[in-house]
């Protein structure tokens, strides 16, 4: 049987992955069988490249999932992360190794020995963030401990934005990738490392008031701690470090727009019932009138960037909901109807370019001297459909998924790219690729 990869998904994040691949199969005489939930989807994706083809395939039908599984050498799970422990478990079952961009999943870690002794290798965290994050801030960790330097303090910022010439709202965003997880984002709260001591924030508190990020040329940013950062303190080797936190960067004003929707309560996920025939407008004042929200509505506003931001959504609008946003008891919730105002509100238009940034500041100690790295790159899209999200969730996914098929990446078991066998190729590609960070360094002598 040739060397078969089977991809499952075909969604917007698959983009370039899925061309990277087509090229490579045909390099290497290699097969790919893409498989999504939408046939036309998936046909669309493949666009009848050689070495290959793409077939629809409801992936709750568990005799076609074994079949297509058994019938490859490794998989690509590009699926929705719940689905991603399902589609594990058959790999282990059949004896497949599994590639992901996702985070590892509570049930995977259950299986981690039974993947270790069949001698697999399930790879998750293998995108952008996490993903690159990972492997370019190990490299740089390793690089720094192999001098003998000891890290004091870690961040780690990436951010999914447009790019300046095609930001024309308020604000300053389009949507790149999972509209959901955009709606839903840090609905946990987060956990980070400040001084030596733990800092919890709420989750009503978290899109305020942080520090201006600035990075040549382009206009000042902000950020918001992500989930639990102590999560990566032994994953990345630092104990003892003082300052630890992985974040998300926006513009300022998202963060000032994205903290008045959350006081708002407009991500609620709790159910209620949708007339049919309702509108924005009344589904908005209903909203704030059954919350008591109409006062702190009208204070917000009274704030010119906040009442520029929320005109721009135009919950005042006399467009009627889709009954299609409900279930079959005809309820919804407020964090499904708002995704489907921000999906048109920041759609990315055809020629649109969307822009990945990430920056690494790392402060460590060495002979007697303080040193800070800041170890950024910037890569933007080519339009609304090879973006840059694409390429830095795809590209990363695939490159290992190649060298693993050529015997580059060799190591068994449930692995992040923190090793350097899996990232020193991966970061290679990508710098083949265009993806390349640059690095500044300052040094300050210690006084005694």
């Amino acid at each position: 049987m040739p060397t078969t990869i089977l991809i499952l998904g075909a969604g917007k994040s698959a983009t370039i992955l899925i061309e990277y691949l087509q090229q490579k199969a045909v390099e290497n005489n290699w097969y790919i069988l893409l498989a999504d939930g939408d046939e036309n989807v998936a046909i669309k994706k493949w666009n009848n490249a050689q070495n290959g083809h793409a077939i629809g395939i409801d992936i709750l039908d568990t005799t076609k999932r074994h079949d297509l599984i058994s019938s490859s050498t490794v998989v690509i799970s590009m699926l929705p992360a719940f689905l991603h422990t399902l589609v594990a478990e058959d790999c282990l079952l059949l004896g497949k190794s599994l590639f992901t961009a996702s985070y590892v999943e509570e049930g995977m870690k259950k299986i981690q020995n039974q993947i270790q002794e069949k001698g697999l290798l399930f790879l998750c965290e293998m995108g952008l963030d996490p993903g690159i994050d990972h492997m370019s801030a190990m490299e740089l960790i390793h690089r720094i401990q192999n001098q003998g330097g000891k890290i004091t303090s870690f961040a780690s910022h990436c951010g999914g934005l447009i790019a300046p010439e095609s930001d024309n709202n308020p604000w300053h965003y389009k949507i790149s990738w999972n509209p959901r997880n955009i709606i839903l984002a840090g609905k946990s709260g987060a956990i980070y490392l400040k001084n030596g001591k733990e800092v919890s924030i709420p989750y009503t508190q978290l899109f305020q008031g942080y520090p201006i990020l600035n990075i040549d040329e382009i206009a000042p940013l902000t950020y918001y701690p992500n989930r639990n950062s102590l999560d990566y303190i032994q994953t990345y080797s630092l104990e003892g470090i003082q300052n630890f936190v992985r974040t998300t960067l926006r513009p300022v004003d998202f963060c000032a727009g994205w903290n008045a929707i959350v006081q708002l309560k407009l991500t609620d996920e709790a159910s209620f019932q949708l007339q049919e025939g309702t509108t924005i407008q009344q589904w908005f004042q209903n909203h704030l009138r059954a919350h008591s929200l109409e006062d702190k509505y009208d204070h917000l506003i009274q704030d010119p960037t906040l009442f520029s931001l929320l005109q721009f959504i135009d919950f005042k609008n006399d467009t009627i909901i889709p009954f299609t946003l409900t279930n079959s008891a005809h309820s919804t919730n407020n964090a499904s109807i708002l995704q489907w105002i921000l999906e048109e509100k920041w759609k990315l238009e055809p020629s649109d370019k969307d822009m990945i940034i990430m920056q690494h500041q790392v402060e460590y100690s060495l002979q007697n001297e303080t040193h800070s790295i800041e170890s950024s790159f910037v890569l933007k899209g080519i339009d609304a459909i090879h973006t840059a999200m694409a390429s830095t969730v795809g590209l990363p996914l695939a490159i290992s998924v190649c060298a693993y098929l050529k015997g580059e990446i060799t190591c068994t078991g449930l692995h992040i790219p923190t090793l350097p066998e899996i990232y020193e190729p991966v970061l290679k590609v990508l710098k083949e690729e265009g993806i390349v960070f640059t690095e500044t360094h300052h040094i300050q002598l210690n006084l005694i």
